[in-house]
């Protein structure tokens, strides 16, 4: 919009209104001027102009009744008459222009403020609006217009938690096509969609709409899916438009109407409205702008009365009081204040010419009568930082220029009044609790903190709306249907006819039986009839809205759900391997095939293994385990293999013997055990083999695998499985799938068919010589596809749970998906034989106690040969080193008792050796003293 234009275009259809008005500018002086001008601009006939009007009014006689505010000076604001016109609002904000005005306290709309912020950047003269909420006007493309009302961005905001809170995707929009309801509409827009709710229609008004108009447009309304109605328009006629969706029919059951902060305004001021007027209204949600109550408040509030009966006409009675004529009252007052700081650091009331203006002068045109404002930024500066406590709270701005602490109020319609269900802040969400409260703690918009109380709905309703319904403008649901040509058990369309039948069309039918309300659908065949279509294309067509939904055997995956919602399966249905399988029957040899070669080999060394090691630990305690070599021998083999049976006649008496034989013993009953069951399964059960075992074989493998064609499973293989494109082969038919398995990759067959469970169990409930091997590699399931946030998704859900759990999912199954032909109770797959790796843990077991055993009994024996050598060197008195491995080789092989028992008998011929040397010795001294006592007597 170019501001030149407008100024051209107003000058010359008024320029008698500006022809001879001169710039009445300050002399340059240090003192404060008696005296500072303001503008105000109002649509003095509007509810919101008639409050405001007596708003400002209080605030500058509360002013001027204060000194100290502007230190002397009077604050005069003079007030103009928009009337409802943007262009008469231009003019009176032209006309302020030309005297010495400092600001302007408006424009009352959105459509006036756009084009007079043009004019105010021009001449700096800063507009503050206390009823403008148009998020558009920013302070980059308009620096000199500021908002001191809330920004509707947070109002919109609210409206969207509101929507995500109740579980609601879509909206409709009814607004006011002017600047002030379009703009409202797209922020709105924006932030559902941050929600992934989004406007799923939107009527337009004219700024005076008829009650023609009105009808009409709601009529197309009623006509749409969404129940949820969003009203973005003005007060002066709401009550008229709510009149008229009640005569539709549109206030009942079902609708949620959800109306911007005009309907609280319109409360607040003509409170009570006229009963009809109400009834008419009965359930609405609102919103209002929070404002604290404190003091300043209540006795402005006790004021009021007063203040609007000196003001108004008897007959129509007084105003009620509302938050735009709190804005208004404050608005004045922060102006004051700022007005003063402006003083206070040395501003001066001048102007100037336009230098711009004055080149443009040409004719009898006056243009110098519109001046800068010289001290216009350092005003504007002043107003920004001031902040002060207002009746509507602590009033300032944040650094994007909004007021700070954003909050409202949700109110419900009922009865002859309101209900206050709770709270919005751009600080927490939703909330019971009041937002003096919350801030005082820490922010918290999880969901589980976001509550409200229960409103009572249109219709007089406590439950909560589904907030949809199926539109009634005749138009059928469009779904699309894959046209198989193959396992038509699963769908099928009846030829000559647009009727389909099978196992996901019972399905859908019984799951739309369970809905509590009626959906009009019509189903169309997708695909050729030739060859199996592609499901993913037929997803793909709901994106591009060819199709409002698709159902059918539709697997779930990963590129199918970033295009559209699925609903839970109703079938699982994973990927599998099929191949052919031969029949093993039993041999000569069926015996040996329960263990691999490894497994038998190391279980027959540890047999001879634990024989050793107990002929070891007891061949010095027990006369089992004496003997002639040759004899020993046999018993070591003997007593390990009998332990196979558990029937060893041989006793263990050495405590290490015992444990070792412990142990072994629970290793023998573990690989008895399997071995009978292996060996069970093999001679009485039917065995089939294939020399595929899985995924993980037909991978590593060239050999060709067989695949649907149209299934995902093909991507799948390559993708995933880095399996080369030219090893796939498409197949239609489950004759395909069976002529390809037969015959063999070496006569142009496939190794393997790679498909979906499902397919593959009815494919396989008539081909016995065909099976599933290894496990099912991928987790999937059958859905039905619906556009991205369909409600429709959700109810079809719950119903596949209800058919759950009644039993019906289960037989629809049965019905058509049952065979009996072919009983594989009694076949399987070859069991797969024991390895070594199964039972190496045992081993292992069993080889950790032996080691210790013999350990222990090592130390044992070396201790027990010290002893003995320490006893046979004091009984021969010559060393025994000569010798001494063969000397303990032998000492090992003797037995215990019998070593205890020479060690015992030579311990006896030491006492009584020792005895008699010492008899020997007493003699000798007895001897020797008689001797010496008959020399003594001699002498």
């Amino acid at each position: 919009m170019n501001r030149v234009w407008y100024l051209v275009l107003l000058i010359l259809c008024y320029s008698p209104v500006l022809n001879g008005v001169s710039t009445g500018n300050f002399s340059a002086n240090s003192t404060r001027p008696s005296v500072v001008h303001v503008g105000a601009i109002f649509a003095l006939s509007s509810i919101v102009g008639k409050v405001a009007k007596v708003a400002i009014e209080a605030a500058v006689k509360d002013v001027n009744s204060d000194p100290s505010v502007l230190g002397g000076s009077v604050l005069n604001i003079t007030m103009q008459d928009s009337n409802y016109s943007g262009f008469l609002g231009i003019i009176e904000a032209l006309r302020f222009m030309e005297k010495d005005t400092v600001a302007i306290i408006g424009p009352q709309n959105a459509v006036t403020a756009h084009v007079v912020s043009h004019i105010a950047n021009e001449l700096q003269t800063p507009l503050l609006s206390y009823s403008v909420s148009d998020p558009t006007l920013s302070p980059l493309q308009f620096p000199f217009f500021i908002r001191t009302t809330q920004n509707d961005l947070y109002q919109m905001a609210a409206i969207a938690d509101m929507v995500e809170y109740y579980d609601w995707r879509e909206v409709i929009a009814i607004y006011v096509d002017d600047e002030h309801g379009r703009n409202g509409i797209t922020a709105l827009g924006d932030k559902l969609a941050e929600k992934r709710c989004k406007i799923s229609y939107k009527a337009a008004l004219n700024s005076n709409p008829t009650r023609d108009n009105i009808t009409n447009e709601l009529i197309q309304v009623a006509l749409t899916e969404s129940r949820i109605i969003i009203l973005h328009i003005y007060a002066g006629w709401g009550v008229q438009f709510f009149d008229v969706a009640k005569s539709l029919g549109m206030m009942g059951t079902g609708y949620v109407w959800i109306a911007t902060n005009w309907l609280s305004t319109l409360l607040d001021i003509n409170s009570p409205l006229p009963s009809d007027a109400m009834d008419d209204m009965q359930g609405v949600l609102t919103l209002r702008v929070y404002m604290p109550d404190t003091k300043l408040k209540r006795d402005f509030a006790s004021r009021w009365s007063n203040l609007t009966s000196a003001n108004t006409n008897p007959a129509n009675g007084p105003y009620g009081l509302s938050t735009y004529a709190l804005s208004a009252y404050d608005t004045v007052w922060l102006l004051a204040r700022s007005i003063n700081a402006f003083f206070d650091q040395g501003g001066k009331i001048t102007f100037s010419n336009d230098s711009r203006l004055t080149q443009m002068q040409k004719g009898n045109l006056n243009l110098n009568a519109l001046s800068i404002f010289d001290g216009g930024n350092l005003l504007l500066k002043n107003i920004l930082k001031t902040n002060i406590t207002g009746l509507t709270g602590q009033f300032g701005f944040t650094p994007e220029r909004d007021i700070i602490r954003p909050a409202y109020e949700i109110i419900n319609v009922i009865g002859t009044g309101t209900r206050r269900i709770g709270y919005w802040t751009n600080y927490s969400g939703l909330s019971v609790v009041s937002p003096e409260t919350l801030y005082t703690k820490p922010p918290n918009r999880s969901s589980s903190n976001q509550k409200l109380y229960n409103p009572v709905w249109p219709g007089q309703s406590t439950q909560k709306p589904r907030g949809w319904v199926f539109p009634n403008n005749g138009r059928h649901l469009r779904i699309g249907v894959p046209n198989r040509v193959s396992y038509r058990e699963f769908i099928a369309q009846v030829p000559g006819t647009d009727m389909f039948t099978g196992y996901c069309i019972d399905v859908f039918t019984a799951a739309l039986n369970l809905l509590p309300y009626a959906v009009p659908y019509k189903l169309e065949p997708f695909g050729d009839g030739i060859k199996n279509p592609s499901c993913t294309d037929l997803v793909r067509l709901i994106t591009t809205g060819v199709y409002d939904a698709a159902i059918g055997d539709i697997a779930i995956i990963t590129n199918r759900t970033r295009m559209a919602d699925f609903t839970q399966p109703y079938i699982e249905s994973g990927l599998v391997v099929v191949v052919p399988v031969r029949s093993m029957n039993s041999n000569e040899w069926a015996f040996l095939r329960p263990f691999t070669a490894p497994m038998w080999a190391v279980t027959a060394i540890f047999f001879v293994i634990i024989g050793a090691v107990v002929w070891i630990l007891e061949h010095r305690l027990n006369d089992d385990f004496r003997g002639p070599p040759r004899k020993q021998v046999v018993t070591i083999l003997w007593f390990s293999f009998s332990t196979m049976f558990f029937s060893h006649r041989e006793n263990t008496v050495s405590t290490l013997g015992r444990l070792v034989l412990i142990i072994w013993l629970f290793v023998v009953l573990i690989i008895n055990s399997s071995y009978t069951a292996s060996l069970t399964s093999i001679l009485t059960v039917q065995q089939l083999s294939s020399p595929i075992k899985g995924i993980e074989s037909l991978v590593t493998s060239n050999d060709p695998i067989g695949y649907q064609e149209g299934s995902f499973s093909r991507n799948y293989l390559i993708d995933e499985l880095s399996i080369h494109e030219s090893r796939l082969i498409p197949l239609q038919t489950p004759e395909d799938y069976a002529k390809a398995l037969t015959d063999g990759p070496h006569k142009g067959g496939v190794a393997a068919v790679v498909d979906e469970r499902a397919y593959m169990e009815l494919f396989l409930s008539t081909r016995c010589q065909f099976s599933i091997v290894g496990q099912e590699f991928t987790k999937a399931g059958w859905g039905f596809a619906f556009p991205r946030d369909s409600p429709l998704a959700v109810d079809m859900s719950t119903a596949f749970l209800k058919l759950s759990e009644n039993g019906d999912l289960q037989r629809i199954h049965d019905k058509w998906l049952m065979r009996s032909a072919c009983t594989s109770q009694s076949t399987k797959l070859e069991v797969h034989r024991l390895q070594l790796k199964s039972f190496w843990g045992l081993f292992v077991l069993c080889g950790i106690a032996c080691l210790l055993a013999l350990f222990i009994y090592l130390i044992q024996i070396i201790r027990q040969f010290s002893k003995h050598c320490t006893e046979e060197l004091h009984s021969s008195g010559r060393s025994l080193q000569s010798g001494r491995l063969q000397t303990f080789l032998a000492f090992a092989d003797e037995k215990e008792e019998e070593v205890k028992s020479h060690s015992k008998k030579k311990q006896s011929e030491r006492a009584a050796s020792n005895r008699m040397v010492g008899q020997e010795d007493g003699m000798d001294g007895s001897s020797s003293k008689s001797s010496s006592t008959s020399r003594l007597d001699q002498n």
